[in-house]
């Protein structure tokens, strides 16, 4: 009996579940009576999209409503899509499925009759793969996320247009400069600490002293001392005994004072030659005396030091990185070398400095450069930081003071640059190019000690800079002695070219056939401007007159830059009968920045025309076909 009630039990459990999944199977074919429609299963790469949750496109912040073909690309699979197609474009006539519901099918696409890649179908129309429009077009795009939900942001240039923050003036920012991080690209091998200017590898593995580079570095910091904040300074030591320094000295008796006993000496002294006190040491090989610091944003070291002829100096810094256990030491010593690692220790020479100087160094930046050390043109990229610096050591014999930690130091590393180019003129006003430059086959290789017109123009908006800070007129005269070059022609050892016969240009790459290089000649008339506006009238006088010759030679050609959609580099195609240079967007952006600054100081119509048509180009906009 037991049996057949466990039996009956056993077959009402059945019936009651049969019955339940029946009503559940139909109550939900009524909530929805789409999904109970039979359909065949998704092929590969077919895919549904349910999105009726989504907001419209004028929803998003910033939004503006695009035509139906651009939402689809935004929102393909959006609700509003639906509505939009069913109401009349291209999709309409009833092939949109209900309820905002989009069937997308693969499809083959062919390129050209060339070659093929997967597309998609959504009825009549088909969608492409971004990755192939990017390259294609050379667009760039990325999927941006706005409260939650994500939209696509197409732009047809992937470089930015800077709009000018006011008149251009010699005095102030040079162009978007304050944007620009010299130091940190990879074809800087290091900052020199000998000279505090970067040592570049642009044209070749070899390290030298590139010009361009070096007045860039200086407009840089520059422009970013008038635009950023006011740094944060920490001073640790004055050489006065007054900032309540801990130097850690072997032998001393007890923390915080001096030990005037051997083999370390660290005292306060009076300096003739600066008359002022500064901190005095002495120690032996193997002993040191060392300042605690403990500084978590502060990254630029800064000190004054002198040693006597024959004596050295060795300091170090240690620091630890951010995320790691590591410590890293960086050592700055008498020596000459640029650079060198071994192991976590990486060194820079800062020479003899047998005549108080100031010494300025941005640690990040000297530790990414010594953890990334190349035997190549280009130092490995790394994203190490610093999480803090904890000690600065002495060793050796000088004196030094005023060290501090700072969050920039910008003046210092601009007047590196502006002293550099007053030490590195030649006789002939110029600051030769020590390495070979071969633009393009077709065109003679430029020898070491080559002349550009657009590093003599821009170490003249470097120069200028420095006088009008200064009044120092070192700086001044040194930027009218750069313009000799602007005179000589460029198969003579200078930078003047003429075209045509007619129309006289600065050459960047002073090449045979010359090549017309439209960003270094503009650069090169800032110069010129830069010197014509800040000396007196008369001796700016060759300023003046090589600037206006520039301007009336780069107002009849400019339109031979302009290919209607964009811009060319130079003119190698009209020199050599090749296919073009074009201009890739970064370039392009470059010449627009340049005319900007040029219809900012003569705001001549064809100028201005030609501005706003080539600001265009980067929109996706054209000229004009036939």
């Amino acid at each position: 009996m037991r049996l057949i009630s466990s039996r009956t039990n056993f077959k009402a459990l059945w019936l009651v579940t049969f019955i339940f999944c029946g009503l559940s199977v139909t109550f939900w074919s009524r909530q929805c009576p789409e999904e109970s429609q039979a359909r065949a299963p998704l092929a590969r790469g077919d895919r549904d999209y349910y999105d009726n949750d989504r907001p419209a496109a004028e929803e998003l912040p910033g939004a503006v409503k695009a035509p139906p073909h651009h939402l689809s690309i935004l929102t393909a699979d959006s609700g509003q899509l639906a509505g939009n197609l069913a109401g009349g474009n291209a999709l309409a006539g009833g092939n949109a499925l209900a309820g905002g519901r989009h069937k997308y099918q693969p499809m083959e696409c062919l390129i050209n009759e060339e070659y093929s890649i997967e597309c998609r179908r959504e009825n009549d129309e088909v969608y492409l793969p971004f990755s192939f429009l990017e390259k294609y077009f050379e667009v760039s795009g990325h999927i941006a996320e706005y409260d939650g939900y994500d939209r696509f942001e197409w732009q047809h240039s992937y470089s930015r247009i800077y709009q000018p923050r006011g008149p251009y003036t010699p005095a102030g920012i040079f162009m978007s400069f304050e944007n620009y991080n010299v130091e940190i690209r990879d074809r800087v091998k290091a900052i020199s600490g000998v000279e505090g200017v970067p040592v570049s590898t642009q044209w070749g593995p070899d390290p030298y002293f590139y010009p361009i580079q070096i007045a860039q570095f200086g407009l840089s910091h520059y422009s970013k001392n008038l635009t950023e904040k006011e740094p944060r300074v920490t001073v640790y030591e004055r050489g006065d005994g007054r900032v309540g320094t801990r130097w850690e000295v072997p032998g001393k008796l007890s923390p915080g004072k001096l030990s005037p006993g051997k083999p370390v000496q660290l005292e306060s002294v009076t300096d003739k030659d600066c008359g002022c006190r500064v901190l005095q040491f002495s120690t032996g090989e193997t002993l040191d005396s060392y300042l605690q610091v403990f500084s978590t944003g502060e990254t630029v070291h800064s000190y004054s030091q002198v040693c006597n002829t024959g004596e050295t100096v060795h300091s170090y810094i240690q620091v630890f990185s951010t995320g790691e256990t590591k410590q890293y030491i960086l050592h700055y010593t008498s020596g000459q070398q640029l650079i060198s690692a071994r192991g976590t220790s990486i060194y820079y020479g800062l020479g003899p400095r047998t005549d108080w100087s100031l010494v300025t160094r941005d640690l990040l930046c000297d530790l990414r450069k010594g953890v990334g050390l190349s035997n190549s043109k280009s130092v490995k990229k790394t994203k190490i930081t610093i999480k803090r610096v904890s000690k600065v050591v002495l060793q050796g014999k000088g004196r030094i003071s005023n060290i501090t930690m700072a969050t920039s130091s910008h003046i210092p590393q601009f007047f590196d640059a502006a002293d550099w180019f007053v030490r590195n003129q030649d006789d002939r006003g110029g600051w030769p190019i020590n390495v070979i430059r071969k633009l393009v086959d077709g065109m003679q290789e430029l020898p070491p000690g080559w002349y550009s017109a657009m590093a003599q123009g821009q170490a003249m908006s470097t120069l200028t800079r420095a006088f009008l800070r200064t009044r120092d007129r070192r700086y001044l005269d040194a930027a009218l002695r750069g313009t000799k070059p602007f005179r000589v022609p460029s198969e003579s050892g200078g930078v003047l070219a003429v075209f045509m016969n007619k129309h006289r240009w600065y050459e960047e790459y002073p090449t045979t056939p010359s090549s017309f290089v439209l960003n270094g000649f503009i650069y090169s008339l800032i110069g010129l401007y830069d010197l014509k506006e800040t000396a007196p009238a008369q001796e700016g006088r060759e300023a003046a007159e090589l600037f206006e010759e520039g301007m009336r030679s780069l107002k009849a050609m400019m339109p031979l830059y302009d290919t209607g959609a964009g811009t060319v580099y130079d003119l190698r195609h009209f020199m050599l009968g090749i296919a073009p240079n074009i201009a890739r967007w970064d370039y392009h952006t470059t010449h627009v920045n340049l005319l900007q600054l040029l219809v900012s100081i003569d705001p001549d119509p064809a100028l201005a025309a030609t501005l706003r048509r080539w600001v265009g180009y980067t929109k996706g906009r054209r000229a004009k076909h036939n």
